[in-house]
């Protein structure tokens, strides 16, 4: 196969999920719907939030800033999807590949944060809560969210600049349903030593563990409170309080972990599409899902919401 340098690419061709023609109908369909379903899920948790006074919590305001990256990442991953089904076009120019590899990662990085900073806002509540509105006020809560996100933009500036200095490629085709990271290294034929130690060394050290030690480090004072409740209801209640974020937090770990850390020889592009497809489009479904049935104040403000939209019908 010709190998074509950098000044030679101008755009890729997204390979997509599937080539057979029979399936491209039904995928098209599958992958709008679960796209509506994403942005109206999580639009309603947004909007709940914000005009919702009840709502108007640490807790909830970064349940907020979540729903914001999800709707994101699902918008930068899926996208290319229906639009190359409706303008039968599968090409990306060279700088919006880049730019959707270094969004999507800031996007994702920034969602560990929120995460881990959701983590911290459980422990002051149920670790300090003679303390918690003065460690949780909104001053600071808007600082945490602000350092979530300017981080996790700017985390990813090597990334980006090791991309830029790949000099060929094998084939501008990539097979993947967007540009990723991992499948656009795959059609690099520069060296590329440097750009996978950066990979695993700061995707580890820096974008993953930080946020997961400080997420794992909140619950395991949650757990050590909880278990010094002698009630069985009164730990209930309090790991009830605990039990939507943490189930976000396991779901997105385990995707993450199996997607992007598995060895090199088990690293199948065609398995990483289905993984990939599983992280931009199942779980930023399942957040609001999860939030909404496991979780009474937004069930009561969701029935509140409803029943003043009746009333005006």
């Amino acid at each position: 196969m010709e190998q074509l340098n950098h000044s030679l690419v101008t755009y890729f061709i997204i390979k997509g999920i599937s080539d057979v023609p029979a399936l491209q109908t039904p995928i098209f369909i599958t992958v709008l719907l679960i796209y509506l379903l994403t942005v109206s899920g999580n639009i309603t948790i947004f909007l709940l939030v914000c005009l919702d006074h009840h709502l108007h919590t640490p807790m909830y305001f970064f349940l907020a800033n979540l729903s914001i990256l999800d709707m994101s990442c699902s918008t930068v991953a899926l996208h290319m999807i229906p639009t190359s089904y409706i303008f039968r076009d599968k090409t990306v120019s060279f700088s919006n590949c880049l730019a959707q590899v270094y969004i999507f990662s800031c996007f994702t990085s920034q969602e560990l944060l929120i995460l881990s900073a959701m983590g911290y806002d459980r422990y002051a509540a149920v670790c300090k809560p003679l303390h918690y509105h003065m460690v949780m006020n909104g001053r600071v809560c808007r600082l945490m969210a602000l350092v979530c996100w300017t981080v996790g933009f700017v985390e990813l500036i090597p990334y980006l600049v090791l991309l830029l200095k790949i000099s060929c490629y094998k084939t501008n085709i990539i097979n993947h349903f967007f540009c990723d990271i991992m499948p656009f290294m795959k059609i690099s034929c520069s060296d590329n030593s440097a750009l996978e130690i950066l990979f695993y060394a700061e995707g580890v050290l820096i974008v993953s563990l930080p946020p997961f030690l400080l997420t794992f480090s909140s619950y395991v004072f949650i757990i050590n409170s909880i278990l010094r409740i002698r009630s069985n209801t009164g730990r209930r209640k309090v790991f009830y309080t605990c039990s939507s974020h943490l189930s976000v937090v396991i779901l997105l770990y385990v995707t993450l972990l199996i997607q992007y850390m598995r060895p090199r020889s088990v690293n199948v592009l065609d398995s990483n599409k289905i993984l990939s497809l599983f992280n931009t489009a199942a779980v930023p479904i399942l957040n609001p899902l999860i939030y909404s049935l496991k979780n009474k104040d937004v069930k009561m403000a969701l029935m509140r919401h409803f029943s003043k939209i009746k009333m005006t019908i």
